[in-house]
Order: C-alpha cells, then structure tokens, then sequence
C-alpha cells in the first residue's frame, strides 16, 4: 500500500494593534522547496478531483469558505476550511479536490513541483487511485 501524508492546520494569527497576522514558517508546515504558487479564486464549481504521484502541495484558504474532498487511504472525507488561517498539507497519493467554495474564497497553492502540461504527474481517475493505494 502507498503511504500518504495529509495533515489539517489551523495557521497561527497574531493579533497586533491594527492588524491581525498570519505568518507561515514554511519550515514548519512543509517538507518540500516551493517551486510553484498559485491562487484559486472566482470558483463558481469545484475543482478537479484527482492525486499526484510525486507532486506535494499545501493550501491556504485566504479568504471565505470551502470543503476539502480528501481520500488519504482511509474512503473519501469532507473537511470544511475556513480563511485565513485554515490550512491543508497533502503530500503525493492524497486523492483531493475543493468544492462548496463562498464567492469571496481564494485558496492560496504552494508546490512542491512546477506545471507539468502533459499532466502525467496526476492520476484522475478515483477507482484508479484506490487500486494504486491497495497495491
């Protein structure tokens, strides 16, 4: 069975006279070089389900709301993400896809990779990736 790493965060907030902060320490929270960023935002549906077999990445809901879909070897599972502190580290093997997104969300990506067109990173078909995890 491939192993899977996924772990839900709550990013710390600071409180100062004002403003409130949220710092990330990505030493802290990833095991991986950034080597992409990207933003989701106007989502009027939810996003593509699929895992990366090398691929690692870490989400931060900026803004709104959304509902994570996460299978980590366990069946599929729901996990409401609340901005800006809520935050999802899924590592390679880690069926996800966003859905149930508020119109103000924007849901910040770090990657571990950088865009592979030819999209032979992913796997995009879920009885696919459970046979994969089983093996």
């Amino acid at each position: 069975m491939k192993k899977s790493n996924f772990k839900q965060l709550e990013i710390k907030k600071i409180q100062a006279s004002n403003f409130v902060m949220s710092p990330v320490e990505l030493k802290d929270y990833v095991d991986f070089e950034v080597k992409r960023i990207y933003f989701i935002t106007q989502p009027i549906g939810a996003t593509g389900a699929h895992c990366h077999k090398v691929e690692k990445e870490f989400f931060i809901l900026q803004s709104g709301t959304c509902v994570a879909v996460i299978d980590r070897g366990n069946g599929l599972e729901e996990i409401k993400m609340e901005g800006p502190t809520s935050a999802l580290y899924v590592g390679n093997y880690v069926w996800h896809h966003f859905k149930d997104f508020s119109a103000d969300a924007i849901l910040l990506a770090l990657s571990s990779t950088n865009y592979a067109p030819d999209r032979s990173d992913y796997i995009e078909d879920y009885e696919e990736y459970k046979k994969i995890l089983a093996d």
